[in-house]
């Protein structure tokens, strides 16, 4: 099986969580993470490392490159580890 390829190219979103105090509205208060950036991978990628540091964890981008590399929803902890891979540090 060949090894599965990060499509940076790909379409994306960057999306921001609601927030109260730095924490995220819960999802049964009605909460839902609202539009921030369109563009590529990595271009959202870039959009995210741009971002306070302490705001991280409110955001995720959408995507839909080929499994099982990277699933549709990426977390902060995916984004930085993508972020590490395509030498952004």
């Amino acid at each position: 099986m060949p090894d599965p390829e990060i499509q940076f190219d790909a379409p994306a979103d960057l999306l921001k969580w609601p927030s109260i105090n730095n924490e995220r509205i819960s999802t049964s208060w009605g909460a839902r993470p609202f539009f921030v950036f369109e563009g590529t991978l990595d271009e959202c990628i870039r959009q995210f490392m741009s971002k306070p540091a302490d705001q991280h964890h409110l955001y995720e981008i959408h995507t839909a490159p080929p499994p099982p590399l990277v699933s549709a929803v990426l977390s902060a902890e995916h984004i930085f580890e993508l972020a590490r891979l395509r030498d952004f540090f």
